[in-house]
């Protein structure tokens, strides 16, 4: 099967992305997230500071970790299927900046009316800083990019992100991306240009 591409999110948006879906009914069809700002994930790329690494396993290893960027936190939970990430995790210690590439996953409690996204890791790599910069200001073109296709009339990657999100405004993720370059404390732009495609970043 083709593995899928990883897509850039922020937390924020990647912590939105409520709705998991499959695009056929084989037993091994790859999973999706809807992205608020158009378009589907099935795999994410993730850079920020990982705050705080812990076993919450009881009869087995099962770690949990958060990593934050910008815009804010995302969990990562990684057990026996993901061994890797899971040796990974139990050599790392917070704070320090990782990239992390992983599945979203959406989990909906029984009890409960909301549903809360997590990151399932396949791998986990220490960076520096610099290479935390890049990819902010690399997911912040990414995300206009997706806004500038998703805002374009009868654009199916925005139809099906207003179909199954409720009261959704594009325009936070605008602002997300905008906090986000601002926390770099340098002169980045990234603007969706009158034709809706994103000016570069510099």
């Amino acid at each position: 099967m083709k593995r899928q591409p990883a897509v850039r999110l922020f937390a924020e948006e990647l912590t939105d992305c409520t709705n998991e879906f499959t695009e056929s009914d084989e037993e091994r069809a790859p999973s999706f997230v809807t992205l608020p700002t158009g378009g589907k994930a099935n795999r994410v790329f993730l850079v920020g500071t990982l705050t705080n690494v812990e076993d919450i396993g009881s009869d087995s290893e099962y770690w949990q970790a958060r990593v934050v960027d910008p815009t804010g936190a995302v969990n990562v939970y990684a057990g026996e299927y993901q061994p890797e990430a899971m040796a990974k995790l139990r050599q790392l210690e917070a704070p320090t900046y990782v990239a992390v590439t992983g599945k979203p996953r959406v989990y909906e409690p029984e009890d409960s009316d909301e549903a809360y996204v997590s990151l399932r890791p396949e791998s986990i790599q220490v960076v520096d800083e610099a290479t935390r910069e890049t990819w902010v200001v690399e997911t912040a073109a990414a995300t206009m990019e997706r806004i500038g296709r998703s805002i374009h009339p009868n654009e199916p990657e925005g139809e099906r992100a207003q179909e199954v999100y409720d009261d959704l405004d594009v325009g936070e993720y605008h602002e997300s991306v905008e906090r986000a370059l601002e926390s770099l404390e340098v002169e980045t732009e990234v603007n969706v240009g009158a034709a809706g495609t994103p000016a570069s970043a510099d």
